[in-house]
């Protein structure tokens, strides 16, 4: 068996050529193609990285077809691309690695992980934070029982901007934060809700503060900047979502609230990006005193998370074994639970069940 595999990267926009920079220094991938439809691009990381002349550089997906002993792609393109490319690429043979969302449509995730499980090919997506060593370490904690009977979680992601022009701010947001509580829960939402409101880019309207009004989307009525999210799990837990990219603050911080404390992973934290906050209530007649309050600075495992998702990728692709973390039906349950809150949101905060069935496969 080789221990070495050849990998092309698609797309080098401000995501793929950190997934370049990554497969460029991992010792077991030998990187023979970039494809990007913009010359300049392709001209700028030839230069930034000091490409070999034997790496392909191309403007067109076909050309690929010409690169003999290619293993696998990956694949860092807009999300209204990622179904015909990944499809055609695990038609061809090739492993794929697909940013986040697999696709923007529930049916055809699961198409995709069907065919790649037909082909005997590695599916993965790369959700970085399920990789990141803060997530890991909280789902230890809070799967060891630390912070007694859970209560509620709560997550903000804000910031001003980027304002994306294909996906609304579910989309572009909330897969990070869904994740990250499936992860630390070990369950997926079986009931979820979603409200939003639309500021820059209603319906005939660029202009800031014009057709502002409740979400529908409907891309002739516009794209929410700001929405609000319930996920409630089996065990009735509910996480409560907050993202906008309006804020000028940046806050990526996301907490689960049990009987004995919280535990906070706060990513613009340098400091403590995982704390242990232990407290709890000792009820004297028929008041409630907070005692046992301690705080722990959780120690973290060095390391990239996206340096993470590519080796990941490289051994499941050399053991030819689906990532337990990762995989494309991980990715597809993650869809699953957007598309239901797109229905909530187009029903003006409805709540939408789950089909328990649906993604049933994610923990094979």
């Amino acid at each position: 068996m080789t221990n070495q595999i050849k990998i092309a990267v698609i797309g080098v926009g401000r995501w793929g050529v950190h997934l370049l920079r990554n497969f460029l220094a991992h010792p077991q991938v030998d990187v023979v193609a970039v494809v990007d439809p913009h010359p300049e691009r392709l001209a700028a990381i030839k230069q930034q990285f000091n490409l070999d002349e034997n790496v392909v550089l191309t403007t067109q997906w076909e050309d690929l077809k010409k690169v003999p002993g290619l293993t696998g792609v990956a694949i860092a393109t807009p999300a209204t691309t990622h179904y015909a490319l990944i499809k055609d690429a695990l038609q061809q043979g090739y492993h794929v690695l697909a940013e986040k969302p697999l696709t923007l449509d529930p049916r055809e995730c699961r198409e995709l992980c069907y065919l790649a499980e037909q082909h005997h090919l590695i599916l993965m997506v790369d959700h970085t934070y399920l990789f990141h060593p803060a997530v890991k370490q909280g789902k230890t904690v809070v799967q060891a029982g630390k912070l007694g009977d859970l209560c509620y979680g709560y997550a903000t992601r804000t910031h001003l901007g980027p304002v994306r022009q294909d996906v609304d701010a579910l989309w572009d947001l909330a897969i990070h934060d869904i994740a990250i509580f499936n992860a630390w829960l070990g369950q997926t939402p079986v009931k979820v809700q979603a409200t939003g409101t639309v500021w820059l880019q209603g319906e005939g309207s660029r202009e800031w503060g014009v057709g502002s009004r409740q979400m529908t989307h409907s891309p002739s009525q516009g794209l929410a900047d700001l929405v609000w999210l319930t996920l409630t799990y089996p065990d009735n837990f509910q996480a409560y979502i907050h993202l906008c990219w309006l804020n000028p603050d940046k806050q990526r911080r996301l907490g689960i609230v049990g009987s004995l404390g919280s535990l906070i992973f706060d990513e613009m934290s340098q400091s403590s990006p995982l704390t242990l906050l232990h407290g709890e209530f000792e009820q004297q007649g028929n008041q409630f005193i907070p005692v046992n309050q301690k705080q722990v600075v959780l120690e973290l495992e060095p390391g990239e998370p996206l340096g993470q998702v590519c080796s990941c990728f490289v051994v499941s692709v050399l053991n030819n074994t689906p990532s337990e973390v990762s995989s494309g039906w991980v990715g597809t349950q993650l869809v699953e639970i957007l598309a239901a809150l797109t229905v909530s949101l187009e029903q003006g905060g409805q709540p939408v069940f789950l089909n328990d069935s649906q993604g049933a496969k994610s923990n094979k």
